[in-house]
């Protein structure tokens, strides 16, 4: 027995340690790092080179679950409340209305497919109805994409959020088909009122007390992150055990926790990332030791299908349907509906059926992982073209200046913030005197070849300085901007791909402009400037990279300064027309 523990410990370490390591193939190759896992998982189980057996459901759930909560956690910890305020309502309507659209239309294609029952479709179809945010945000990363803001914030949002109503439609489908009665609506409807309404409320109040707890008690620095994180399985476990939704009220809570002023949030942050990582090691290594490759090939091109559904029919009608009211570009639409990666949430979810006794429970399970499998191959290895040939990606050189900071000890609500200087900054050759600091800040130090300079308004900025602030808790990533590059440093020929040959001031005129290049215009908008033009068609809240077309020439939005568009780029069409917004 001992010597069978120490082998159990080995096996689990060595597994572990290829899992970590294969973030380096995946990053070479493109591929989805969660795949990479889940076929380590596969070679090392029963059919696999490990040999290992595995086919314990219950205990492969219980662990599934805790990942799956920590995981949903810490995405709410590390979710950005300017982030929240530009996309909240659209990601939230891809979260409810995409998500029953999903798996309504999926769920009727499975059933069609499999001959099965359309109740035993749907639960298919709902299992399979969320995205995976640690696949597609890892793909973004390991591809060095920089997204437009307003895709970025809504799939993070979503892919945050929609994890709750896919676990509440599944495990209702579920209680309705092993209830003798069978489904019924209004019961349906009931369950969703109780799983959302007590999610909703518990989140709220468990979000209050986590930082109110972390600013009253007094702890070693090593204990505030495990306060939390113990906090955070007490209030999913709880809440989840008088019947509402754990994953919900774990993710707001996680948001309303991660936006508190605390002077080791950050400590906080680094630790519940590195525990969402290995429960994201952890589950898709279980997974893919519970599954047996060898009972696939019968299912193979039925899920095949299905799965060509789910990707290419009902995620791009839910989000169409989802984001239309919110005037999206279409090619924003497109990239979101691309990005709905399956990933751990299916696969957990399809062992529900197992635990209830469903009579085809198998065939839930070898289905979901086959189409997670699909979706991960087809849609996670093509992120990056996607986006590029979509064109929502903006230049990498354009992405904020990096930064670190932590809480004064005499002061919870300063920071004492040290930011870098980067290539293509504004201020490369300007004094310190020069930077556009609020009045609430007080500039410290300038470090230079790791040699503190003195804080002399005279001294000049060069590449890879460092300066060093203090801030008012809550502004560091706005100052960022700052030391980041500018469009005007960007070379000419990254400008000219992405905003055109030209630029012009967004208070010009925008029947003006129709008159200078030939185009016509409605009268009724000719007195709009172009700035205020390109604000209407965007919903009020454009962003960097969004873009209108003309006739003749196509404008992008290039700058926006303390939220109003301030420079826009002119690309003049050559050849055929381009497709609009």
């Amino acid at each position: 027995m001992i010597e069978q523990t120490y082998q159990f410990v080995f096996i689990g370490a060595v597994l572990f340690l290829f899992a970590v390591f294969a973030s380096i193939v995946s990053r070479r190759l493109g591929a989805p790092l969660l795949l990479i896992f889940l076929l380590l998982g596969m070679l090392a189980g029963e059919d696999g080179i490990g040999g290992i057996q595995f086919d314990d459901i219950n205990t492969a759930f219980l662990i599934g679950n805790l990942a799956l909560a920590i995981i949903i956690f810490d995405g709410g910890l590390g979710a950005r409340m300017d982030t929240f305020r530009r996309s909240l309502r659209p990601a939230l309507s891809l979260a409810t209305v995409g998500v029953l659209i999903t798996a309504g239309i999926t769920g009727a294609a499975a059933s069609y497919i499999l001959d099965l029952p359309w109740q035993e479709g749907l639960l298919i179809g709902a299992i399979v109805g969320s995205t995976d945010a640690a696949a597609v945000f890892g793909l973004i990363k390991n591809a060095g994409l920089n997204l437009k803001d307003r895709t970025g914030a809504t799939l993070e949002i979503e892919s945050g959020s929609n994890d709750p109503m896919a676990i509440f439609l599944t495990i209702a489908l579920v209680e309705a088909l092993s209830s003798p009665k069978g489904l019924n609506g209004w019961l349906l409807f009931a369950e969703l009122i109780q799983q959302m309404g007590l999610g909703l409320i518990l989140g709220l109040l468990g979000g209050y007390i986590i930082p109110a707890a972390l600013k009253k008690v007094t702890l070693p620095v090593s204990l505030y992150p495990l306060m939390v994180f113990a906090a955070a399985l007490t209030l999913f476990g709880g809440t989840s055990f008088i019947g509402g939704s754990g994953f919900l009220a774990v993710y707001i809570a996680g948001v309303m926790t991660g936006t508190t002023s605390f002077l080791y949030m950050n400590d906080i942050r680094r630790f519940h990332d590195g525990i969402a990582w290995l429960s994201q090691i952890g589950m898709f290594l279980m997974l893919g030791l519970l599954v047996k490759p060898s009972l696939l090939p019968p299912i193979i091109i039925p899920a095949l299908i299905v799965a060509g559904v789910l990707i290419f029919v009902a995620r791009p009608i839910a989000v169409a349907l989802a984001l239309t009211p919110f005037r999206f570009p279409w090619r924003d639409q497109v990239f979101v509906s691309w990005c709905g990666l399956r990933g751990a949430v299916p696969i957990i979810l399809a062992l529900f059926p197992s635990l209830a006794g469903l009579e085809n429970a198998h065939i839930f399970f070898e289905l979901v992982f086959f189409v997670v499998l699909t979706s991960l191959v087809i849609q996670g290895w093509t992120i990056a073209p996607m986006a590029r040939w979509l064109k929502v990606d903006l230049p990498v050189a354009l992405k904020l200046a990096g930064f670190r900071s932590t809480h004064l000890p005499s002061n919870p609500h300063k920071d004492l913030v040290v930011y870098q200087v980067v290539a293509g900054s504004s201020v490369i050759g300007k004094s310190l005197a020069t930077l556009a600091l609020p009045d609430s800040t007080h500039l410290v130090a300038l470090i230079r070849d790791e040699i503190p300079l003195s804080s002399n308004e005279n001294n000049t900025l060069e590449e890879n300085d460092q300066v060093v602030i203090i801030a008012t808790t809550g502004i560091a990533e706005k100052l960022a901007e700052i030391f980041s590059p500018s469009i005007s440093r960007l070379s000419s020929e990254l400008s000219s791909r992405y905003f055109g040959d030209f630029s012009i001031r967004a208070s010009g005129a925008l029947g003006d402009l129709a008159v200078l290049y030939g185009f016509d215009v409605p009268d009724d908008i000719k007195h709009l400037t172009v700035g205020e033009h390109i604000t209407q068609k965007f919903n009020g809240r454009p962003v960097v990279g969004d873009a209108l077309t003309f006739p003749k020439l196509k404008l992008i939005v290039k700058e926006i300064k303390n939220g109003e568009i301030s420079l826009v780029g002119l690309k003049l069409k050559q050849g055929s027309a381009d497709d609009g917004i």
